[in-house]
């Protein structure tokens, strides 16, 4: 009867039991990883605190206007990175197609009368309210799960060490419907995640390097011929002309990276002091709370504070580089190899370009900028990141 008892009633432990447990879900989670991003969040509310609270133009008079929904965000992302863990990664891996065909649709509403552009690009779905939808950034989460769920399945079932060569372009083909709608929009900066994303989830999946160098030589073709073709818009062409002459026009198109320089560099060893930013306050800086919010941290907390914001992004990326490496399925190893990939070129483009090391493209610092889809998508990722740590077996 005892060992009658254990089979039966183990499995069915209370809710309690699975979070106090020595193997419980909260147990296994992967804390240095968490806190960082908590910490992130928390660094970015106070940043565009700082950056909104004195243009009343954006916050309606209401000086916590940003910092209230900037919190609201992460606290849904929150949830949705809690209920990304409960579900696993590997019931997720069972509805990719319905989450896929989801995201595709959401691009293409885009496209509709249901769009509307923001800052030169068409990638947005006003729902009402004050808040907004961008659909491509829940679509660079499909486009790993989609990529994963292909690349990995019969290398997972035993039946194959690598990939094929067909099931290499069917995950290519999954990533390229949702890329040309959105390079359609144009939105050019997610698209370039998506194509670094691509990269990551090959190089993981052990396909063959022909693959990878074959895609590198296909995107720098691509890249000349759309160039040379004129099929990039006017400001576009405008950023990447300012990227490689700052002094070309400093009063138009140069006016937001000379501007990102200046109050970075102001801020010295320790800042100015947080809200005590003269070109801050004095709102020198556009987008500042969005895609510059890296120089509040340059001019307010100084080469420490800024620093520090790349310290927890570094062990983000440590932390999920080791939950790549200990999974014990390829399928895994892939979505983790994707969103790391995905994480590393966004900070380092939206660092970048305020550096002026890198063109504009729009693309906002992770878990740091103001923006309701993007502060979901990337808390969504780190779900999946701690369901592959917690679902992996256990060590004696």
């Amino acid at each position: 009867m005892a060992g009658f008892s254990v089979q039966r009633y183990a499995p069915e432990r209370s809710a309690w039991g699975r979070f106090t447990a020595r193997d419980s879900m909260v147990r296994r989670l992967d804390w240095p990883l968490l806190g960082s991003a908590v910490a992130l969040s928390l660094i970015g509310a106070m940043l565009v605190y700082s950056a909104t609270r004195g243009r009343d133009s954006l916050t309606h008079g209401d000086p916590y206007y940003f910092l209230f929904r900037h919190a609201l965000n992460t606290g849904i992302g929150f949830g949705l990175m809690v209920g990304t863990i409960w579900l696993g990664h590997r019931t997720l891996r069972g509805a990719v197609p319905i989450l896929y065909g989801l995201s595709v649709l959401l691009v293409l509403a885009v496209l509709t009368p249901l769009g509307a552009t923001v800052n030169g690009a068409h990638a947005w779905i006003i729902i009402g309210g004050g808040f907004s939808l961008q659909p491509s950034e829940f679509t660079k989460i499909t486009i790993i799960l989609g990529m994963a769920m292909l690349l990995a399945a019969r290398v997972d079932a035993g039946d194959q060490l690598h990939p094929d060569h067909r099931t290499v372009a069917k995950a290519l083909g999954v990533a390229a419907i949702p890329m040309v709608v959105v390079m359609g929009m144009p939105d050019l900066g997610s698209v370039m995640v998506m194509a670094v994303i691509v990269l990551g989830a090959l190089l993981a999946s052990g396909a063959s390097n022909r693959w990878v160098f074959g895609l590198l030589g296909a995107g720098t073709a691509g890249a000349v011929a759309i160039w040379q073709l004129g099929l990039l818009d006017d400001y576009q062409i405008a950023r990447f002309a300012a990227f490689a002459n700052p002094a070309l026009d400093p009063a138009g198109v140069g006016y937001n990276t000379n501007q990102a320089r200046i109050a970075i560099g102001s801020g010295g060893l320790s800042g100015t002091g947080l809200f005590q930013g003269t070109q801050t306050t004095g709102q020198f800086v556009p987008e500042q709370q969005t895609d510059f919010v890296f120089t509040v941290a340059g001019e307010e907390l100084g080469f420490l504070g800024a620093g520090l914001i790349l310290v927890l992004l570094g062990i983000i990326l440590w932390r999920a580089c080791r939950i790549a490496r200990e999974t014990t399925e390829l399928y895994g190893t892939i979505v983790a190899a994707g969103i790391i990939a995905w994480f590393a070129f966004q900070a380092f483009e939206n660092i970048g370009m305020t550096l002026g090391i890198m063109p504009v493209a729009g693309l906002p610092l992770p878990f740091v900028s103001y923006g309701g889809s993007s502060m979901f998508a990337i808390w969504v990722a780190i779900g999946l990141l701690q369901s592959i740590r917690v679902q992996r077996p256990i060590t004696a």
